[in-house]
């Protein structure tokens, strides 16, 4: 995908806020959002006045309850009187959220954007999964019975499958990210576990059980971004960003390349070269990838070409991946530690890449000196892939 376009501005993040991510958080929406702005407006140093305007990562009206659920939340968002827009390309929605504003201050249009993104998923009841039985083909996949977990299951086998993966070595990814959530405040599963209690868990849809999943969650995510006039004055430690991609696959999972994540292989090229990286395995020094299942996290580190094809098991395996070792990914959790409020876990991956840039991740920082980060996230009908790279 080719990008001939001249941007007007650079863009720097200067803020970044969350909520707690929880199965079932007591405030409303529009409140979540007003959480998670006011902590990044305040990181940053300004008030909701100094923002030109907001940008909005939500999920489908019915997750929320709400109809016409962008000028519902509005107000909590900071969005009286200030122009918005609203964002849903599913799990994608949280980095696409960010791309989104990223384009407004690069294009010139705004000097200070400020992106929320933001779930409430314990308004469905008594499970998410019962609406997402809506989104496939009404002819040729609804018939079928099919749900998110029967898709991942095909998915996930078909990989390990094709390059002869365990699930002992996918399990560890699920060890791995748990132990990491336990040094993340915010975090809704941290857990020490093991490879056995991953593999004695509840078989779901085989080969995916109980602790292969990330969970259900409510919570809320900001960030702020400025030109780079308006970095100078804020901070002597602004966080560029410097490149996106995004790609967008067939909506039909069954004309796919189930094996390897082909919507994210080209995103990820989109944004390797207009942040003029060659070698992402040698250039990216840590990355949050998105891992709803832990399967995915393998995935997406080869589409991404931090790994060849089947080799991010082996790289797991090794302990590459740890907050130690020399490609960390997901140092804070990840998804399957921190929790999964769908539009909102790609946006707490770009906080989570600025807070690593900023030396501000606390006990969740990465050992070694980083500079560039990554990060990714997918969705819609899986077929979505968004990423973003940052640099100190």
């Amino acid at each position: 995908m080719k990008m001939n376009i001249n941007f007007k501005n650079r863009v720097a993040c200067v803020g970044a806020g969350m909520t707690l991510f929880r199965r079932r958080l007591q405030e409303t929406p529009d409140e979540l959002m007003w959480l998670a702005a006011k902590t990044a407006l305040d990181e940053a140093g300004l008030t909701i006045r100094d923002i030109d305007c907001i940008v909005f990562g939500t999920a489908p009206d019915n997750f929320d309850g709400i109809h016409m659920q962008s000028e519902a939340l509005a107000d909590g968002g900071g969005a009286i009187n200030k122009p918005y827009t609203r964002v849903f390309v599913g799990g994608g929605t949280g980095v696409f959220s960010a791309i989104a504003g990223w384009w407004h201050v690069a294009s010139g249009l705004c000097k200070r954007v400020l992106v929320i993104a933001e779930e409430k998923m314990s308004h469905v009841q008594p499970h998410p999964q019962y609406l997402f039985h809506h989104i496939f083909d009404p002819v040729t996949e609804k018939p079928l019975g099919v749900n998110l977990i029967w898709i991942f299951a095909l998915e996930m086998h078909r990989y390990m499958y094709k390059y002869n993966i365990s699930k002992e070595d996918i399990a560890k990814v699920s060890v791995k990210n748990k132990r990491n959530a336990l040094d993340h405040p915010a975090a809704q599963l941290g857990a020490e576990i093991t490879v056995e209690d991953v593999l004695n868990s509840e078989v779901l849809v085989w080969p995916v059980q109980k602790l292969d999943i990330s969970p259900v969650s409510d919570g809320a995510v900001a960030i702020v971004y400025t030109d780079e006039e308006g970095a100078k004055q804020l901070t002597d430690e602004p966080i560029w960003i410097e490149g996106v991609g995004w790609s967008l696959d067939t909506m039909y999972w069954t004309n796919r390349d189930l094996a390897f994540p082909t919507y994210l292989y080209y995103a990820g090229k989109m944004a390797y070269k207009m942040a003029g990286i060659h070698n992402p395995r040698k250039e990216i020094d840590f990355a949050e990838v998105y891992d709803p299942f832990d399967y995915k996290e393998l995935h997406h580190m080869e589409g991404l070409q931090l790994a060849r094809k089947g080799e991010a098991p082996i790289l797991t395996r090794e302990g590459v991946t740890e907050r130690d070792g020399d490609l960390p990914i997901n140092p804070s959790g990840g998804l399957l530690g921190v929790g999964n409020p769908i539009a909102a876990a790609g946006l707490m991956k770009v906080a989570e890449v600025f807070w690593q840039l900023r030396g501000e991740a606390g006990r969740r920082q990465v050992k070694k000196d980083v500079v560039t980060g990554l990060a990714q996230a997918w969705g819609d009908l899986m077929q979505v892939g968004t990423v973003i790279i940052m640099r100190r």
